[in-house]
């Protein structure tokens, strides 16, 4: 089939993220009284929902809080981030967009974080002008690793798994797409360098060897193909 679709994640393959929310992390966690290491912080949470990271520290640190309120936290935190500030963005992202929508493709993001989070991305950088629209965690009931965000944009393009190409930087990531069927190229960060990626299609340094993948094999009608 035909490559009709570029589905992206965002913290950590459309923005480089997780930086900024260890930061605010640590500074929750500081009010009471936790310090969390950054290898901690990347071995077990970057990646992935807030609320989970919640339930996770919560029990992790004995917190006298639950992991709502925890969650709530964080939110009302990177909402205040937010107002005055943006993620930067990954290296290679702007030319990958502006090349990938040249070659007709229809692009879409597909991710854990909430529409707050994203729409800050969407509107400090202009894209939304070339993305369709946005899978987020408001919108789904099972975060990655369940495939029901993919599921969920496969229904709103009208289109076949294979005929999309999701990019993901994380194992959860890589297995919501796998387990929708859409074939994924895997981004591994620093953060997630010793994570498992076999059922990725390719495994490759950034967005830039992205960008060069699909410029290669766009006429093949097989985003698959080696």
């Amino acid at each position: 089939m035909k490559l009709r679709a570029i589905l992206f994640d965002h913290d950590g393959t459309l923005v480089d993220s997780e930086p900024i929310h260890f930061r605010l992390w640590s500074q929750i966690l500081d009010r009471h009284g936790v310090t969390i290491t950054e290898e901690v912080f990347n071995s077990q949470c970057a990646g992935l929902p807030t609320i989970a990271n919640a339930m996770d520290l919560v029990e992790r640190y004995g917190l006298e809080i639950s992991p709502e309120a925890l969650a709530e936290q964080k939110h009302a935190i990177t909402k205040e981030f937010l107002a005055h500030s943006a993620y930067p963005l990954m290296p290679g992202v702007e030319a990958a967009i502006d090349e990938f929508v040249s070659n007709g493709l229809k692009l879409a993001v597909v991710t854990g974080a909430n529409n707050h989070s994203v729409g800050a991305t969407m509107r400090s950088y202009d894209f939304t002008r070339h993305f369709s629209f946005v899978v987020s965690a408001d919108d789904v009931k099972a975060s990655k690793p369940d495939p029901e965000c993919y599921l969920l944009a496969l229904e709103k393009l009208g289109l076949e798994p294979q005929e999309c190409l999701a990019l993901e930087d994380t194992e959860h990531g890589l297995q919501a797409a796998a387990q929708a069927g859409i074939p994924c190229l895997a981004l591994p960060t620093a953060l997630s360098a010793s994570h498992n990626f076999d059922r990725a299609t390719a495994i490759l340094g950034g967005m830039d060897e992205a960008t060069a993948y699909v410029r290669r094999h766009i006429q093949t009608g097989d985003p698959t193909r080696p």
